[in-house]
């Protein structure tokens, strides 16, 4: 669940098109390379950030993870990016990527007509678009639920697709095809959020699930319209104004999905970022408090991304 920041700012109204995102990440190999290097390739945060990033966690009272890596250089920055922390609504991309890659055929299954009924999908929690009486009345297609999981993190919608795919744990298999051992998803919404510190279910860790973005949306596990789709619902994204959009400049084009719930503070959000005139980033912000009641700090995500971004560029 994630249903932060749901407010349009005019970065969002104004987001460039799709197909020149596509373009700009059109160097999958790159990314191909990030997502298939051993992890103990991967260089340590270099130890000014790791230093800020460290006085993040105690500023906030919180646990925080960080994969960024630089498609361009190759730079990359870690910090606890191989602890699992809980994953909350980032999964919802996943279950997309998940129908996009193995369901549909040519928009066929896309175009299926899925009808439920309102105490469904209020009994998943946040349900802002699968909700509304028009659509509980005339039901909403396959790619219509995926637009509304992904871009408006809706409930609802993510645990519709995931009965289409047969449970919450396609999303597991998923990820293990991609080479990512270590993301999985165990539960439904809401109750994969309840985010305890010991709990293996329902997590993921940085550096696993930033390089599984990377594979989706710049690599070459979906076909072109598919990659396209999945991007711009991402780019579409409302809930991180105060996240990602936040510390991040204004004038990047950000593709990016948040997670988060009510208990432990969990604040997430992970995605690629294009600055102008520049090859991507992938960048990976996961945090969690030690206290059950949280609180959640949004401004701890996007002053680490700040400082990944000025890490980086």
């Amino acid at each position: 669940m994630d249903q932060t920041n749901t407010a349009v700012s005019p970065v969002t109204r104004h987001r460039p098109r799709r197909r020149a995102v596509l373009a700009l990440g059109a160097g999958a190999g790159l990314a191909a390379a990030v997502a298939t290097a051993p992890a103990h390739a991967t260089p340590r945060a270099a130890a000014g950030v790791s230093r800020e990033l460290s006085a993040l966690e105690r500023e906030y009272s919180a646990r925080l993870g960080v994969y960024a890596h630089d498609t361009a250089t190759g730079r990359t920055v870690t910090y606890r990016a191989d602890e699992r922390f809980p994953l909350c609504s980032v999964f919802k991309t996943l279950a997309a990527a998940k129908v996009l890659r193995d369901l549909d055929r040519d928009g066929e299954y896309l175009a299926r007509r899925i009808h439920y009924t309102k105490e469904y999908v209020t009994a998943s929690g946040y349900a802002p678009v699968t909700g509304t009486d028009a659509n509980v009345a005339g039901g909403m297609t396959v790619e219509e639920l995926c637009a509304a999981a992904v871009s408006h993190s809706d409930n609802g919608a993510a645990n519709l697709l995931l009965r289409e795919l047969g449970g919450p744990t396609a999303v597991t298999r998923l990820c293990r095809s991609l080479g990512d051992g270590r993301t999985r998803l165990d539960r439904w919404e809401p109750e994969l959020n309840s985010a305890e510190p010991w709990r293996r279910t329902d997590t993921t860790s940085p550096r696993a699930v930033g390089r599984t973005y990377a594979r989706l949306v710049l690599g070459r596990v979906l076909p072109d319209a598919d990659r396209e789709r999945l991007t711009g619902w991402l780019i579409a994204n409302t809930t991180n104004i105060q996240r990602f959009r936040a510390g991040l400049p204004g004038d990047w084009i950000l593709a990016d999905k948040t997670g988060g719930g009510a208990a432990y503070g969990v604040a997430n959000d992970v995605g690629i970022v294009w600055p102008p005139e520049r090859p991507p980033l992938i960048l990976s912000v996961l945090s969690t408090k030690y206290a059950p009641e949280g609180p959640t700090d949004n401004p701890l995500v996007a002053r680490a991304a700040a400082l990944l971004a000025a890490e980086l560029t």
